[in-house]
């Protein structure tokens, strides 16, 4: 989004080609997920959520469209604390998206929610893992790439280990990038310039923010609560490892352990290419419905849907 929303595409040499790929954590929620949502809102339960996931389309509608008043937008994971608490007489499921970065919310809104005994506050869990979605990048060969800027706050918490194993075994080089315009293309600078020395496949330009060792205490709270388990990317399918599932210490509060369900989902339209816009085989603008049946007042697909997609990315900033 701020590559598009700063211009960068215009300010550097046509030879350079930025791909938008897996780094958006609602685009690659499963379409089950939010099936399996939908569901326990027809079970009685309420549901919590950040914004970006109301829209997300599921192969059985949205959180909007089948919410009927019992889906409330929070803005932080706090506020799910607060809710079950004044409503006691409800049962409450906390939608818990995102990748490494807000797992250790996650982690401490479940030790709180045991420590203050509070019985009507479940997570249904989909958090992911960015190193395995890069690997399945490389590994597959669908599209050809030359280096990666790589997320800051994700590197912030894990640190940069990981990655630099990546890179290394790929020998594709990568630059550890913050998010503001003159961060991403200090970035594009620094990568461009490992390509052309072939001496390092690693570096930090995030430094201010970004070391080595990541955040310990962080990474003591993920550990402390989840482990990795397979997860379903959408648009990508099953990856092994590239995912959070809740530790048995705490399965009092995962839905998916108390009130298991089922469900099957069906196909969403098959126009849309949201898979392929994440995984880098395509540009938004190469989809059929982008612009057309797709728009953020009508979104086929949960890259349109979500602030953080290249579809609305793009279709807001009009240029690539």
């Amino acid at each position: 989004m701020e590559i598009y929303r700063a211009g960068i595409p215009s300010l550097i040499s046509g030879n350079i080609k930025l791909i938008s790929g897996p780094g958006c954590p609602v685009c690659v929620t499963s379409e089950n997920y939010v099936d399996m949502a939908i569901s326990y809102l027809n079970e009685g339960y309420n549901i919590l959520t950040f914004g970006d996931m109301f829209r997300v389309p599921g192969s059985k509608g949205s959180l909007e469209t089948e919410g009927s008043g019992k889906v409330k937008i929070i803005y932080s994971p706090d506020e799910a604390l607060e809710f079950a608490e004044e409503n006691c007489d409800k049962k409450i499921i906390l939608l818990a998206v995102g990748f490494e970065t807000t797992a250790p919310l996650f982690a401490s809104i479940l030790k709180e929610i045991r420590n203050r005994k509070i019985t009507n506050l479940y997570l249904l869990c989909s958090l992911k893992l960015i190193p395995p979605a890069i690997e399945y990048l490389l590994s597959s060969g669908e599209v050809k790439i030359d280096g990666f800027l790589l997320p800051g706050h994700v590197s912030a918490i894990i640190g940069t280990k990981q990655f630099q194993k990546i890179c290394r075994q790929y020998k594709i080089p990568g630059v550890v990038s913050g998010f503001e315009p003159q961060d991403i293309l200090e970035s594009i600078f620094m990568l461009l310039l490992i390509l052309e020395k072939k001496e390092e496949y690693l570096k930090i330009q995030y430094a201010r923010v970004v070391k080595e060792e990541g955040n310990p205490l962080a990474l003591k709270e993920i550990e402390d609560v989840f482990e990795m388990t397979d997860a379903d990317w959408r648009g990508i399918g099953s990856l092994k490892n590239s995912g959070l599932k809740i530790r048995k210490e705490f399965q009092d509060y995962d839905i998916q352990v108390v009130h298991p369900i089922r469900v099957k989902s069906q196909p969403i339209n098959p126009q849309c290419k949201c898979g392929e816009v994440l995984k880098g085989i395509i540009s938004p603008r190469d989809c059929p419905l982008f612009g057309k049946l797709c728009s953020p007042q009508t979104p086929q697909g949960p890259c349109m849907v979500s602030s953080e997609g290249a579809c609305a990315a793009i279709y807001k900033y009009g240029r690539e």
